[in-house]
């Protein structure tokens, strides 16, 4: 018995025929998608060698990989100076020598990380300024949309619930006095 199929539903039944997007994801969507993974592969090309260098000691760091490297290298080291291991003989019985050794590779590690971070938060700085402007200049143009669809009510002789509010929304957002209000309002906290 064959299934039914709808006409705007894919078919996967042929190897020439190709996946269709996911539901919900436009080709606009696809498009803003590849545009950003090619930014960032950019911002990956710009980075300096020292960033490159510090981004993968971080990430080599946060892994398990290290966990398990160093459980190996400083078990060994105790268990070694503790006597343990028949032959050895202990090197460092006070464990001095160890805690120097990971006190200077912590103190490095942290700086890797916060160059890292540093950079990260760069990056996050110019997001976040792009959603600033792309969320403005949406604001701008539903305030547009408004103005003309009042304008076309009034027209047509068309009363809502909400005319009362209209002039608000009709007037642009002026984002800085925003920021001066919510700064105002959370110093008086």
């Amino acid at each position: 018995m064959a299934i039914a199929q709808r006409k705007d539903q894919p078919r996967f039944d042929s190897p020439t025929t190709p996946p269709a997007h996911p539901p919900g994801l436009t080709s606009t969507l696809e498009r803003n998608i590849q545009a950003l993974n090619r930014r960032r592969a950019e911002e990956q090309r710009q980075a300096s060698t020292q960033e490159r260098i510090a981004d993968g000691i971080t990430r080599f760091a946060g892994s398990m990989v290290f966990v398990y490297l160093h459980m190996a290298l400083f078990g060994g080291w105790i268990v070694a100076n503790l006597g343990w291991v028949p032959g050895i003989r202990p090197w460092d019985p006070s464990f001095v020598v160890l805690a120097m050794f990971a006190s200077v590779e912590a103190i490095f590690l942290s700086t890797f990380v916060l160059i890292s971070q540093n950079r990260m938060a760069a990056v996050a700085d110019k997001r976040a300024d792009l959603d600033l402007q792309v969320s403005l200049l949406a604001e701008h143009e539903v305030t547009r949309l408004v103005t003309m669809v009042s304008a076309i009510a009034d027209r047509l002789d068309v009363e809502t619930d909400i005319d009362h509010e209209l002039p608000e929304l009709e007037r642009n957002v002026a984002p800085c006095a925003v920021l001066d209000r919510i700064e105002t309002t959370s110093q008086d906290k």
